[in-house]
């Protein structure tokens, strides 16, 4: 036997395990999770929730942890008196100590021996309340003993250490378990103490300091732990006894028991406070449980070796029939050993039974460390297969694989579970809420926890973030919460079965989006070619061995087969329909159907269903259904697109998840592209409940998601909200936009001003210049002089400059050409406009140099001031850049030349460049540059440059996408990997990787805060030159997900700069905290913020909400003049105005409410279902004025509009960031969406219109832009462009919808910001409607979309954003009709 001391485990049926069960009727808890508590003292705010009033709670103090430190209090009885007393103030970050603790003193207590012990213990968050800060301050004050374990968030650990410093020295005895080092520091054993951690050598700090432990430090460190107190027993200095007792007390500690936890308060008593120092004090050495091994509660013993278990568990008498199945899928758990040697286990046990119960076997593993790696590998690997015994993984514990809440080691982590090769489920204990703060929250889980055991798992590959258990306000012990855990086995039995069940009988559903719903958009996702790559996948998974029964020829059959109903009358717009689900049938089906007749009535309904049945529209070919997602609903009703909160799901898209796993019975299912609705469905954020309706739609369904590698904001949301296992697609390649018509003639004017400008046809150049510039629209960014005006050569070198480098920045934006297909990746030749943004961007922790730097420094120019100079329209400088931006595109192209086959396929790049590096004269870059005037360049720096660009041209072209979902399919690990634009972050790249974001605390970084300076400077800088030298007051902007992903935080900083405030990293380089920057170091006043942060950001990054929220009121209250600090000028005159405190009326950070998404000013676009712009600005506020309240974080999203106008009032400047190329204004509408433009202006006392900006940092020139020259540059660059237009008509179907879509959102524009000029309008109608041909490929390739098309220019005209010929009007009104019958026609 292989434990040191065998310690008995009751009988289960023996231990009186409480369970909660969280309801047994859906009704009950549907009202529990959103009402308050009876008892619920404090404010609470109403909030009218679809016409019915409900009472949203702000619990007692407003925060997430709402438990009292007084249930953790044990006072001796008063006879005691005769005894000393003995005072041990405890803090920990999880409850599970509670218990055994409380059993260890009160076993002491009853002895009446020696001493009476008093004790109280905090949680770690409890002390975020200021009273209760107060009351540990006070318990503190005639403490003897002070123990404190697991602090790691670091505002509390400062206020921990703040008080326990000022008893220190005082106090007899202050042990500190692994904790951040400034509170490891307070360690005092007599004369043992660590007050020199992190200058000395001490291996307790090393265990921290090393950020890339090797996986067995963590093992050896607990090695040490064991042999040391034998070592230092001989050893005679007191100072060797004191340490010696030090990590005695870590024994006693980490055996948790409540026997261990006696003993240690013995030898801390006996040992150390004065009053007890005579009375020999007899304790036994510390109980040694295995560090690692295996646990089941109803073993004999633990185990330290696997064959032994596995011998245990064959010859169980309790098991039934299932259990002993060869065939039983077997599922590893990972456990904390403190729960299982406290006895706070009730949970596990739920576990393990529910799982068995469903004919599963177990291997609970754990490991008394913070790193589960090597216990994982040891346990649930066979030793002689090398193969795992296990078909999935789950961990209980909620934390990283290694590390826990402190140092995580992913790639260690990545390591073992990629040798375990099984999908990996990370599961939640509510750890700093109880069972009922965590129904009662709209957010669900606290930030702090998300942050820890969501966000942080999701970087080792974990997946399906379920809150399994809760806990007991008064116990403090783990409850199972039984829904959830039957919610949780089922799905991790189902994802086990994906590794048994062979090919053929696998059955898969495939989802596609249709939005806005029309038949031209059926199979809509962001940079892909649907249909064409569902083709492919699945004529892959047919060779694979699947069955997939008569799948068509070509991707044009697979759009005919899905969209056109065979059987239907000649004229139906219908789908073809592949189920039709009577009222009875969904209703047993589907067990929440009656929760939803509130917002829809009845089913059917109106909505997938013929009036009799709900409807269900797609296709089966064998065992693969291809389906269309049902839409939201609410779409085309105005009044449904004002209520501040979503509606719920409705009956037919209830019906359709219904129908996907308890009819079709898929295994699986395959949601294709970015993005649809169901993980945007209402619920709480992180952590749902059975009544959330992502967790409901799912159901029982393992999810695979295909989701665009640029955007991992969403697909995190996807993770978290529809559990599913993201995997990444690759954006199309991007090429350079190039010019066009007027745009490539006024290339050539200037190519011969600049040969014959000293002769005398200079003049008559450059008034060509002038009027073709203005014939192109140019006059609107570049201001032209009058044509026939006399203008010195400076003046004429100066106006060719300016209209020149207009030109450059057009011909040079990257655009995405054309569609992805999935299993196609780009040819070398495609990937050359990506390499070259690659290598224009300085990476100086990697030690590379950008390649128009390294060729400026070659001609003795900074490229910094080449960029500014060309930006001013210094010829010279446009002239150079010009040469820089092609010799590096040359010099590439011939590097990528030499590394591809004919077929234009990359062969080896390792062999092929080591054939290059290494012999000077023959680098291909080298012989290139040879050729220009950049010839001197240094050779080192281009050598490193073309090894990283190397490695870069490998992933863009490897293939992993197809290969990756084929993993996923049968329940192999799919290894993880970030998501975020590929030209900033190459390690996005190869694509088919499981998408994650990134630890929410680690941003903004210290490099962001750097870009962020330098865009704030040039907006301020912009918006005084704009408006007569004056400072913004306010600005109001955007935080968007996905951007701060890209940019580790840019937009962020942002923020805090204006403000002006600097984040403070720890020890961990987390940010949670900020200090006000000087005003003599700002050299500027404070600038007010409005913050509108998406619902996706809101999500991902509630802990940064909660940072902003505390610098806003933080800069409110500073004392300082009003006309230096507009936050706080404005923050007093409101704070008047409105009656409330200063602190209060700082609100400047909102969102939607919980669990909502956008201002729905998109979906009244897109859907044409609005009546004027004042509809659509009534939409933003009832949707986006939630704020988030530093001071009652718990309280969730809090509906402030009042305070939300007052503030948007005040906004002299609009302003949103553009993060990367493949996304610009008018490719999503989620930016107009969130344009507050028209607002502000309809708000300002003045009426007057805010100036509007975009900042767009996708190049290594920053620049910021008016909305309208990005609006231009982007209609120039794309919608406007034959490269961008014939690019999308080579996608078919798919490419006349995209750029339909361009042109909505051009439309969105105008109803938002009004920014839009006539001509972009116009010259749209010339391109699409007026060119004959064009009109007809539009018309044959996507009626329905080119339909749609013609609406928009109509409806643009209409509403007065776009005014024309009247023989204009009259050919589109023409063309809708003839569209109209067209597509009756097409059926006929």
């Amino acid at each position: 036997m292989s434990s040191l001391v065998s310690t008995p485990f009751t009988h289960p049926s023996s231990a009186r395990i409480e369970l909660l069960s969280s309801a047994s009727q859906r009704h009950h808890i549907f009202l529990h999770s959103f009402l308050p508590r009876s008892s619920s003292s404090g404010s609470s705010s109403r909030s009218v929730r679809n016409g019915r009033t409900v009472r949203c709670a702000v619990l007692g103090n407003g925060l997430f942890t709402q438990t009292n430190p007084d249930v953790r209090r044990i006072v001796p009885p008063d006879a005691d008196r005769s005894l000393p007393r003995v005072k041990v103030v405890y803090v920990v970050l999880e409850a599970q100590y509670q218990s055994s603790l409380s059993a260890a003193v009160r076993a002491l207590n009853a002895e009446r021996r020696y001493a009476s012990f008093e004790v109280v213990g905090y949680l770690v968050e409890e002390l975020r309340d200021e009273s209760t800060y107060r009351t540990f301050c006070e318990d503190l004050a005639d403490a003897n003993v002070f123990i404190g374990s697991l602090i790691f968030v670091e505002e509390l650990a400062l206020k921990i250490k703040a008080a326990v410093e000022k008893e220190r020295d005082r106090m007899d005895a202050v042990l500190v378990f692994p904790s951040m080092p400034e509170v490891m520091r307070l360690n005092k054993l007599g004369s043992f103490s660590m007050s020199q951690l992190g200058q000395s050598k001490s291996p307790f700090f090393q265990l921290f300091k090393r950020k890339k432990q090797s996986a067995g430090f963590a093992e050896s460190m607990l090695k040490l732990v064991r042999t040391l107190p034998k070592v230092l027993k001989y050893l005679p200095s007191d100072k060797a006894q004191d340490a010696r007792l030090y990590i005695l007390s870590l024994q006693f500690w980490l055996g948790g028991s409540p026997d261990n936890l006696r003993n240690f308060l013995k030898m801390i008593a006996g040992s150390y406070v004065p009053a007890l120092r005579g009375a020999k004090i007899d304790y036994a050495d510390p109980v040694l449980f295995l560090d690692s091994g295996i646990w089941h509660p109803l073993a004999p013993c633990m185990y330290g070796d696997v064959k032994e278990y596995l011998n245990w568990y064959g010859t169980r008498r309790d098991a039934d029939e299932r259990l002993k199945d060869p065939n039983a899928p077997v599922v590893g758990l990972v456990l904390q050993r403190s729960h299982i040697v406290t006895g706070d286990d009730g949970h596990y046990v739920a576990v393990i039974m529910e799982l068995e119960a469903r004919g599963a076997k177990v291997i609970p593993i754990f490991a008394g460390g913070l790193d589960f790696s090597g216990p994982a590998e040891r346990y649930l690997i066979d030793p002689v297969t090398g193969k795992p015994f296990v078909h999935a993984v789950v961990s209980l514990t909620g934390f990283a694989l290694v590390g826990g809440p402190a140092r995580q080691d992913h790639p260690r982590a990545i390591e073992a579970l990629s040798k375990l090769d099984v999908p990996y489920i990370v599961a939640l204990p509510l750890v700093f809420q109880t069972t009922e703060e965590w129904l009662n929250s709209t957010l669900g889980l606290h930030p702090i926890q998300v942050a820890l055991q969501v966000a942080l798992p999701e970087l080792d590959g974990g997946m399906e973030p379920i809150v399994f258990s809760g806990r007991d306000p008064r116990t403090g012990k783990s409850h199972a919460l039984h829904k959830r855990v039957e919610q949780l086995c089922t799905r991790a039995i189902r994802w086990a079965e994906l590794k048994r069940k062979s090919k053929e009988e696998k059955k898969l559903a495939i989802t596609v989006f249709s939005f806005p719903p029309d038949k031209g958009n059926v199979g809509t996702a962001a940079y892909l070619n649907v249909f064409s790559s569902i083709f492919s996948v699945l004529r892959d998974l047919k060779k694979d061995g699947y069955n997939v029964e008569g799948l068509p020829d070509t991707p044009e059959a697979l759009i005919e087969d899905v969209i056109h109903d065979k059987e239907a009358k000649f004229s139906s717009p219908n789908l073809n329909i592949a189920h039709k689900m009577s009222v009875r049938e969904y209703q047993q089906l589907t067990p929440y159907a009656s929760l939803l007749e509130e917002n829809w009535g009845k089913p059917p309904g109106n909505l997938n269903s013929d009036g009799q049945h709900l409807l269900v529209y797609g296709k089966q070919y064998g065992n693969i259904f291809i389906g269309v997602q049902p839409t939201f609903g609410y779409e085309g009703d105005p009044m449904r697109l004002l209520f501040s909160k979503s509606a719920s799901p409705h009956h037919g898209f209830a019906a359709y998840y219904s129908f996907v796993e308890k009819i079709f019975k898929a295994d699986a299912v395959l949601h294709f592209g970015t993005h649809g609705s169901l993980e945007f469905m209402p619920g709480k954020q992180v952590g749902m409940s059975d009544v959330c309706y992502p967790d409901s739609l799912i159901g029982n369904i393992p999810n695979i998601y295909y989701y665009a590698a640029n955007n991992p904001s969403e697909a995190t949301v996807a993770k978290r909200r529809s559990y599913a296992n993201t995997i990444s697609y690759l954006t199309p390649p991007a090429e350079n936009a190039g010019l066009y018509k007027g745009l490539k003639q006024l290339a050539e004017l200037i190519s011969s001003y600049q040969s014959l400008k000293d002769t005398g046809r200079g003049p008559q150049i450059v008034s060509s210049i002038i009027s073709t510039a203005k014939q192109c629209n140019l006059d609107k960014d570049v201001s032209l002089p009058e044509e026939g005006e006399e203008l010195s050569p400076e003046e004429r070198d100066l106006v060719v400059g300016k209209v020149y480098s207009k030109i450059m920045e057009i011909e040079s934006r990257l655009l995405p050409c054309g569609l992805h297909v999935i299993g196609e990746p780009p040819t070398a030749m495609e990937a050359v406009a990506t390499l070259v943004n690659i290598a224009a961007l300085d990476r100086p922790e990697d030690g590379i140099y950008s390649l128009p730097g390294i060729l400026a420094e070659t001609v003795g120019r900074n490229i910094e001031d080449v960029y500014r100079g060309s930006d001013k329209g210094i010829l010279a400088d446009v002239e150079l850049l010009r040469q820089i931006t092609e010799a590096s595109r040359g010099a590439i192209f011939t590097f990528v030349d030499r590394t591809t086959n004919k077929r234009g396929q990359v062969v080896d790049v390792a062999e092929k460049l080591t054939s290059m590096l290494g012999f000077g004269l023959s680098e291909p870059w080298v012989q290139y540059l040879s050729k220009t005037k950049f010839l001197r360049a240094d050779r080192e720096k281009l050598r490193t440059l073309f090894e990283f660009l190397g490695e870069c041209l490998k992933l863009v072209v490897a293939d992993n996408e197809l290969a990756s979902l084929k993993l996923a399919l049968k329940g192999s690990y799919v290894e993880p990997g970030p998501g975020g634009d590929p030209i900033r972050n190459p390690k996005v790249l190869p694509t088919g990787k499981n998408i994650h974001a990134l630890d929410p605390q680690a941003i903004p970084t210290a490099a962001a805060m750097q870009s962020a300076k330098v865009v704030v400077d040039r907006l301020i800088e912009r918006q005084k030159a704009d408006n007569g030298g004056k400072y913004p007051e306010t600005v109001a902007l955007v935080l968007w997900g996905t951007d701060n992903i890209k940019t580790y935080g840019e937009s962020l900083a942002q923020v805090l700069w204006m403000i002006g405030v600097r984040p403070i990293a720890d020890t961990f380089g987390r940010v949670n905290r900020v200090e006000p920057v000087s005003l003599e170091e700002l050299g500027r006043p404070r600038i007010d913020v409005v913050v509108n942060c998406s619902g996706v950001f809101r999500d991902l990054f509630i802990n940064q909400m909660n940072l902003l929220d505390r610098a806003v009121k933080m800069v409110a209250e500073l004392d300082e003049p009003v006309e230096q600090n507009y936050v706080r000028k404005h923050t007093l005159q409101q704070a008047q105005e409105l009656g409330m405190s200063v602190r209060e009326a700082a609100t400047r950070v909102f969102s939607n409410a919980s669990g909502s998404y956008s201002s729905n000013v998109n979906l009244a676009v897109e859907n044409s279902s609005w009546n004027d712009e004042k509809q659509l600005q009534d939409m933003y506020l009832s949707r986006k004025s939630f704020a988030f309240d530093s001071d009652a974080p718990g309280a969730g999203m809090m509906e402030k509009r009042k305070v939300f106008e007052m503030a948007l009032a005040t906004a002299d400047a609009t302003f949103q960031n553009l993060d990367s190329s493949e996304i610009s204004l008018t490719d999503v509408s989620h930016y107009f969406d969130s344009d507050p433009t028209n607002l502000v202006q309809s708000l300002r006392k003045d009426g007057r219109k805010p100036s509007a900006y975009i900042a767009d940092t996708t190049t290594a020139n920053a620049q910021v832009r008016t909305l309208a020259e990005t609006v231009r540059l982007d209609a120039r660059t794309k919608l406007l462009n034959p490269k961008w237009y014939e690019g999308m008509m080579s996608s078919g179907y798919e490419g006349v919808r995209e750029i339909e879509k361009r042109l909505t959102n051009t439309v969105g524009w105008s109803a938002t910001s009004g920014q839009v000029d006539n001509w972009v309008y116009e010259e749209a109608n010339t391109t699409f409607i007026e060119d004959e041909q064009m009109r007809k490929r539009l018309m044959q390739t996507n009626p329905n979309s080119f339909r749609k098309l013609v609406q928009t220019f109509l409806e643009a005209s209409g509403r007065g954003y776009w005014e024309t010929s009247e023989e204009n009007l009259e050919r589109l009104r023409q063309l809708y009709s003839e569209v109209e019958d067209k597509i009756e026609g097409i059926e006929r």
